[in-house]
Parts: structure tokens; C-alpha cells; sequence
């Protein structure tokens, strides 16, 4: 059966807040953030939401990065105390990125002339995943982002938490425009 949040009943006046609880909330990056020499996941500023204890959302959205190689992005979540759920990511898996290889055999984490190797994990609403990077100056990169979050009794923040996975003292930066949709849907 399809859920949706609020399920408006017949009769019930129609209230700016009611109108309101039925949107997606939706959060945008509004400039670069750069983070060089730190594997220390932290909340980007941008990235943040407010989140109702025992609600239930859905989530997509699309990171765009650059950094160096070496640093690989680390992407991480803080949800409130209790919450449950799963995040699925697809981006380039990590270091190294760079290589080309002719032999007809499984290779990992390497692109090939038919294209990137892609990151498909399921994880943990809360765990951490790493992606990789081309290098400064290069074209930057995306991951795609889906998930569900199921709050438990206590309210709070979820946020995109991120570093890089290597310590480098070239940034890694996460750029304008990136964005993540939450929807309630219970």
C-alpha cells in the first residue's frame, strides 16, 4: 500500500501548516565548501535537516565533487538516536579511478575504456562510503543519492556529513547546487 504524510480527512480544514507538511523539504547547497588534510566526517553546512521524531522519509539527491586522487571523498550521515534506514550512493568507486586495463578479466575500481565502475552498495542509514575523485582541474564528479530514514522517538538533525577518506592538503570540495530531497511519507 502507497503511504503519504499527512492523509488529509474529509472535512479537516486545509491550513498553511498542513499545506506546508505535504512538501518536500528540500536542501541546496548555496556555495563550494572545501575541506583539505581532514578524514574527519563533519556536517556540511548546507545539507542539514530538521527531522520529526517517529517520521518516516524518502530521500534522493545529487552530490558534485572534485579533489585530488589520492583523497577520495568520504560521504558519512548523523541522524537522531534511534533512527533506522538504509542510503544507496552511485558514483565512481574509489582510488584509483585513473587506469586503463586490456586484459579480459574483473577489474575494480579502475576505468576502462566502456566507462567508470560505479559504487552500488546498500549502507546502513548512518555508515560511511567513499568515492573516488579524478584529480584537481578535472572534471568533477557526481553521486547520486537515494535512501529511506526511519526516525525513532527523538527529533533531530540529519545532515550529510563528509572529509575526505585520505588526508591530503589539496581540498576536496563539494560543489553549489548539490542537493538532497526529503520527503515524509508516514
Amino acid at each position: 500500500m502507497a503511504e503519504a504524510y499527512p492523509t488529509p480527512l474529509a472535512g479537516q480544514r486545509i491550513t498553511a501548516t498542513l499545506l506546508r507538511s505535504m512538501q518536500p523539504l528540500v536542501a541546496r547547497k548555496t556555495a563550494d565548501t572545501q575541506r583539505a588534510a581532514t578524514t574527519t566526517t563533519t556536517a556540511d553546512p548546507h545539507l542539514t535537516f530538521d527531522v520529526a521524531a517517529g517520521a518516516v522519509y524518502v530521500m534522493d539527491g545529487i552530490i558534485k565533487y572534485d579533489g585530488p586522487a589520492a583523497a577520495d571523498l568520504n560521504l558519512d550521515w548523523s541522524a537522531p538516536t534511534g533512527s533506522l534506514g538504509e542510503w544507496y550512493g552511485w558514483g565512481a568507486g574509489h582510488s584509483p579511478v585513473i587506469s586503463w586495463n586490456n586484459t579480459p578479466a574483473m577489474v575494480t575500481d579502475s576505468q576502462q575504456a566502456r566507462g567508470y565502475p560505479i559504487r552500488t552498495e546498500t549502507n546502513d542509514i548512518t555508515s560511511a562510503r567513499s568515492f573516488g575523485c579524478l584529480g584537481t582541474g578535472g572534471t568533477p564528479l557526481t553521486v547520486a543519492l537515494w535512501g529511506t530514514l526511519r526516525v525513532g522517538s527523538t527529533a533531530g538533525t540529519y545532515s550529510l556529513d563528509w572529509a575526505q577518506l585520505v588526508s591530503d592538503a589539496t581540498a576536496v570540495t563539494l560543489y553549489t547546487d548539490s542537493w538532497i530531497r526529503l520527503q515524509r511519507i508516514a
